[in-house]
C-alpha cells in the first residue's frame, strides 16, 4: 500500500511539474534606444509582471553594435527558459543581432525601432524616407578622450522631437537622464539580422519625429511583421505613453 501511495505521490508531481511547465511564460528582455534609458519601459514592466511575465530591463551601452549586441547576447544567454526580445529604436539593430545562436529566443517585438538588413546602419534607415528632424535637434557632442564623440538631443528640444505626447515635467526628466550614443554606432553595419528567420511584431507611432513613419512601416512590411500596430499620433517613445498598446502586443508574441 506504502509502494502504491508513493508512486501516485510521484506521478502526481511529476503531472504537476508538466503543467508547470507548460503554463511558465517565456521571459520578456527589453532593450532600451539612444536618448533613453531602462526606466523607459517601466509603464511596459508594471502591466507585463501583473500578468505574470518575468521581466528583464537590460541597461543597453549605447556604445557600438557589436559590443551592444554581445551584451545583450550574455543578457538572453543567462536565461533558461524562452525569450521574447523587445527593441525600441537603436535597441532594433541590437536585438536583430543578439537573437542570432540563442534557440531560446522565440520572438522578436520592434518599438518604434530600426530592423535593418544586412549592410545597413540605422543612419541609412533614418534617412531613406522624409519627415525626420533629429538631426537638428542634437546638442553639441560631446568629445570622448577614448576617440569619437557622443550623441544628446539637446534638453530645450528633448520634449517636442523625443516625446511630444509625453506630460512635459516627465519629459524633462527623461531629457536630463537621457544616455547618450556614440556616432559610431548610429553608422555602423549590420550582419545578419535575427528577424530572417525569427517572427516579429511591429509597433510605432505617426507622430514619431526621429524615425519617420513611412521608414517604420516600411521595414516591418519588409521583416514580415505577424502584426503591426500603428498609433495615431504617438511619439518616438511609444512605450512610455502608450504602454498598454506596447504590453498587449508583447504579450501577443509571447504567445
Amino acid at each position: 500500500m506504502f509502494k502504491f501511495a508513493a508512486a501516485v505521490a510521484l506521478a502526481g508531481a511529476l503531472f504537476s511539474g508538466a503543467a508547470v511547465a507548460e503554463t511558465a511564460k517565456p521571459t520578456v528582455v527589453l532593450v532600451h534606444g539612444a536618448f533613453a534609458d531602462s526606466s523607459s519601459w517601466n509603464g511596459v514592466v508594471e502591466i507585463l509582471r501583473k500578468d505574470g511575465f518575468p521581466v528583464v530591463a537590460a541597461a543597453n551601452p549605447l556604445r557600438s553594435v557589436a559590443n551592444d549586441a554581445a551584451y545583450v547576447s550574455d543578457v538572453v544567454g543567462s536565461i533558461a527558459g524562452p525569450v521574447v526580445l523587445v527593441g525600441h529604436s537603436y535597441g532594433g539593430q541590437v536585438i536583430s543581432t543578439a537573437a542570432n545562436g540563442h534557440g531560446n529566443v522565440k520572438s522578436l517585438v520592434y518599438v518604434a525601432a530600426f530592423a535593418p538588413e544586412a549592410g545597413e546602419s540605422v543612419a541609412d534607415l533614418a534617412g531613406k524616407f522624409p519627415g525626420g528632424t533629429l538631426s537638428g535637434a542634437l546638442a553639441a557632442p560631446v568629445k570622448l578622450s577614448t576617440g569619437g564623440v557622443d550623441l544628446y538631443i539637446d534638453q530645450a528640444k528633448f520634449h517636442d522631437q523625443f516625446a511630444s505626447d509625453v506630460p512635459a515635467e516627465q519629459a524633462a526628466l527623461m531629457a536630463a537622464a537621457q544616455r547618450p550614443i556614440t556616432e559610431a554606432a548610429l553608422t555602423e553595419k549590420s550582419g545578419e539580422p535575427a528577424w530572417e528567420k525569427l517572427p516579429s511584431w511591429f509597433v510605432y507611432g505617426t507622430g514619431d519625429k526621429n524615425i519617420p513613419a513611412a521608414a517604420l512601416g516600411f521595414m516591418a512590411e519588409r521583416a514580415g511583421s505577424k502584426r503591426t500596430v500603428v498609433v495615431d499620433g504617438a511619439s518616438h517613445v511609444v512605450m512610455v505613453s502608450h504602454p498598454v498598446k506596447v504590453a498587449e502586443l508583447i504579450e501577443e508574441a509571447a504567445k
